[in-house]
């Protein structure tokens, strides 16, 4: 089976969508700068039998990024699955927002997916396969206080169907995934930011989503599997809402 590569993958999503390979029974690199929590969710797939490694990685880093890579193709064998999947958000209104708060989002959703897929898209072209699935957002249809977010998370988007026509005809296709709301770090910090309880914030939440509830990281983890298999190979340059219909 392939070498799949996850990034943010120490909690939520990521975390998810790394079980869910390492089930499919794909040897999963798992990166994220969180090296204590990274550890913690390497060390339980690999007592569920997973061949994992932990690879902490700040993914804005090329330097960082090579290295990681390489030692993915050095321990697991040469990636063939690439989930860029680590986010980061500085929420506000555009005038209060900072230069660092456009870089720094910027940096970790476009310059990470621009350095990470560059990196292993090699060993795909090398191989005559691959899948790369890209998170995006709902955010990437605009959202009121998340300029920065809406725009980093709209740009992955073009990235990826730029990447989907030039990597084609070369055995490789490249999808979007693009979340809700889901139960996350990121969600709990935009409670705490509204000054709301984040059950409370789920509630009122899910009362606008119309199959009236939030969504878990197993959700996206099921779209994610569902892109990097075979099932998929006549799927390329897609954005699959995974919303709840919102």
């Amino acid at each position: 089976m392939p070498t799949a590569i996850v990034t943010g993958a120490a909690r939520g999503i990521g975390a998810a969508v790394a079980a869910r390979l390492v089930r499919e029974g794909h040897a999963v690199a798992l990166l994220d700068r969180d090296a204590v929590a990274l550890a913690e969710t390497a060390g339980n797939l690999g007592a569920e039998g997973g061949k994992v490694v932990a690879v902490p990685t700040d993914v804005t880093d090329e330097a960082a990024v090579t290295a990681a890579v390489e030692l993915t193709a050095e321990k697991l064998g040469a990636p063939t699955i690439l989930v860029n999947n680590a986010g980061y958000a500085r929420d506000g209104e555009i005038g209060d927002l900072s230069n660092d708060d456009w870089d720094e989002v910027f940096a970790v959703h476009m310059r990470a997916t621009f350095l990470t897929s560059r990196l292993v898209q090699r060993y795909m072209v090398e191989a005559g396969w691959g899948r790369v699935v890209n998170i995006s957002s709902i955010s990437a249809l605009g959202h009121a206080g998340r300029v920065n977010y809406s725009a980093a998370k709209a740009g992955i988007i073009g990235f990826t169907k730029a990447l989907a026509n030039e990597l084609g005809p070369k055995g490789v296709t490249a999808n979007v995934v693009a979340p809700g709301f889901v139960v996350s770090a990121m969600t709990a910090k935009t409670a705490r930011r509204l000054g709301r309880d984040f059950e409370e914030h789920q509630r009122i939440a899910a009362e606008s989503i119309p199959v009236r509830r939030v969504g878990e990281p197993e959700d996206i983890a099921n779209a994610v599997a569902f892109f990097t298999g075979e099932a998929a190979g006549f799927v390329t340059g897609q954005v699959l809402y995974v919303s709840g219909g919102a």
